[in-house]
């Protein structure tokens, strides 16, 4: 399995109660190798604290969070910044791109924390070849200012992906997209997903996206539920 939750619970204070507000409880869930799957569930669920939980952005109250088989909660700081670095792609609803640096440049800023010892010539040739497929080849040297909300997303997919990581976790990716945008941008995921043998995680409240992907989930009562195809 590349991750295994165990047991997890996440609390958070509110600022006039005493008591603390229960977001996930309990919640125990594996996800293999090279899965695509979708988590829904109400504003409010906890979907996004799942994910940032997974991806190492946010710790759990209690519980345990492998990856590839190591406790998360073990790793220094700097190895867990590696793992989120090297190992996670992130694509979040809103793209984040810098407004400052071109298409490509913001395709290569994962690149830059560690040293991987790869040829950069090497680096720059996936980001071109990956902006090639996802239909940016003629974008590289273009700012975000200069693009469409969907290739904007398109851009934070090919970052997400520019160092080969084993997982990629999607928030409300296409959330902020037109229908015909947030159609082709679910298929590209579902195509990278593939092509790339990744794993991919999707937040959202699309059903028809979660159609799409090999299995879909709900979050219910704190925890996971997973929803029957009709």
């Amino acid at each position: 399995m590349l991750v295994q939750l165990e047991n997890i619970t996440k609390k958070f204070k509110h600022p006039s109660r005493v008591e603390e507000i229960t977001v996930l409880e309990d919640l125990s869930w594996a996800v293999a190798a090279g899965e695509a799957l979708a988590v829904s569930g109400p504003s409010g669920s906890g979907k996004s604290t799942l994910l940032n939980i997974i991806g190492a952005l946010d710790r759990p109250s209690s519980g345990v969070v492998r990856f590839q088989g190591k406790n998360l909660a073990e790793l220094g700081d700097q190895e867990l910044a590696r793992v989120r670095n090297r190992e996670i792609g992130f694509v979040f609803q809103l793209h984040y791109l810098l407004p400052q640096c071109t298409v490509l440049e913001n395709v290569l800023v994962p690149t830059i924390p560690y040293d991987s010892g790869e040829d950069p010539r090497n680096v720059r040739d996936r980001a071109s070849r990956l902006l090639d497929r996802v239909g940016l080849g003629g974008h590289w040297e273009h700012f975000p200012a200069q693009l469409s909300g969907g290739e904007l997303q398109r851009v934070a997919v090919v970052r997400a992906l520019i160092n080969q990581p084993r997982l990629v976790l999607a928030d409300e990716p296409t959330g902020s997209l037109d229908r015909e945008s947030a159609a082709d941008l679910a298929r590209l995921l579902i195509r990278l997903n593939k092509e790339e043998n990744t794993t991919l995680i999707v937040v959202t409240h699309s059903l028809e996206l979660a159609g799409l992907l090999d299995k879909a989930y709900t979050i219910k009562n704190h925890t996971l539920e997973e929803l029957g195809r009709p």
